[in-house]
């Protein structure tokens, strides 16, 4: 792996100077590419993601609205059953018992109390198809339900690993940026002792600028995968035990 501290700019045409400067780019990126790569595999834990995963399932505010879904159309099953008693309907007649029996309207009138049933013969057909839809219905809500969970895993897993990426730039770029202000100084150093031109202890400076640079975007990039991935599991990091 190259070092971009190792290459001297001192006494070198300016044309060559950029390609070098060039060069250390490009090392010093396929460095902390390398870096993160190696950290990121190994530093992926089964067991915390097997517990994010849980969480999620139990904490993430979409799920629950998926799972109340699925409840609402299982209700509706059981609703549906029920309503058969909706195409029976009862009836029931009083006549005081002080009353003459014959009635010349309707003769079959008695005295006290008279029940009837009446039957619904349309609602008794509708009523299977009624149940058979809502039982699809519920169906189709679970097996939502399961494509739901399976995109959750997957969605965890995603904001798991790019937590563990942003971890690892964070660490990579922080000690960039501290060996980039080792060099910056030493440079400072070589420069006040005549050592080093005004143009290499102005690039030393430039490097530390933009190594500073990417410590702050690789801390904001680690506190956004922290915040997305405590968002999925539904408490913070801190809390998962």
């Amino acid at each position: 792996m190259c070092n971009p501290f190792s290459i001297k700019l001192f006494n070198i045409p300016p044309m060559k100077k950029i390609s070098y400067i060039l060069i250390i780019i490009a090392c010093s990126f396929i460095s902390f590419q390398s870096q993160a790569q190696q950290t990121v595999i190994g530093a992926v834990d089964n067991n915390d993601l097997a517990k994010y995963i849980e969480l999620a399932k139990k904490n993430y505010a979409k799920r629950k609205v998926q799972q109340a879904t699925s409840e609402s159309f299982k209700q509706d099953v059981s609703v549906a059953k029920m309503s058969y008693l909706d195409m029976f309907g009862a009836s029931y007649i009083y006549r005081p018992q002080g009353k003459t029996a014959v009635d010349p309207i309707n003769p079959y009138n008695v005295n006290g109390f008279q029940f009837g049933i009446n039957f619904n013969l349309g609602s008794f057909l509708q009523k299977p198809y009624n149940v058979k839809k809502a039982k699809a219905n519920y169906m189709i809500a679970k097996y939502q339900e399961l494509d739901f969970d399976n995109g959750l895993i997957v969605e965890v897993k995603k904001r798991y690993y790019d937590f563990l990426l942003q971890t690892s730039l964070l660490k990579v770029y922080t000690q960039s940026a501290q060996d980039s202000k080792g060099v910056a100084e030493s440079s400072r150093y070589k420069f006040e002792k005549g050592q080093v031109t005004l143009d290499v202890y102005n690039q030393s400076r430039i490097a530390q600028t933009s190594a500073i640079s990417l410590q702050v975007q690789a801390e904001s990039d680690y506190l956004k995968a922290k915040d997305l991935l405590e968002e999925v599991i539904g408490q913070p990091l801190s809390e998962v035990k």
